[in-house]
């Protein structure tokens, strides 16, 4: 076999063994029930939360903060020294909620793990025109 022959025979390999993986794709999708969470990827497809794994960025999460500051005055009431107009301090550390679940009609970018039915759920997206489509 010549030098040319192998090297067509290794590459049409190589293409059929890229052709036969399932490779990570960017997906867009519609959320059709936010619980529990529902996508949609295109007219037949429903991915159910099973198969979802989601970021911050699309999921409620809470979060550690620290705070240094003073609250506003606050008018008192009934002329008692008790009620007169004050502050407080407000410092330390606190623990906040961030709200960022999807909610129905919600537009995704998501990534199928590569050779799996699993899927990153990435982001929202805004004013997308063709969601079960091309990107363009």
């Amino acid at each position: 076999m010549s030098d040319i022959n192998l090297y067509q025979a290794f590459q049409s390999a190589m293409a059929q063994n890229v052709n036969d993986m399932k490779l990570s794709d960017c997906i867009l999708g519609v959320v059709e029930s936010a619980s529990p969470l529902v996508i949609r990827i295109d007219q037949r497809t429903l991915i159910k939360s099973d198969y979802l794994i989601l970021t911050d960025l699309v999921r409620d999460f809470s979060v550690d903060i620290t705070v240094s500051h003073t609250t506003e005055n606050r008018a008192g009431g009934s002329g008692d020294p008790a009620f007169a107009s004050h502050n407080h301090d407000y410092k330390g550390r606190k623990k906040i909620i961030v709200h960022n679940g999807l909610a129905v009609g919600e537009k995704v970018v998501m990534i199928r793990q590569a050779g799996g039915q699993q899927y990153i759920v990435l982001s929202r997206i805004k004013d997308h025109q063709n969601v079960f489509g091309q990107w363009g």
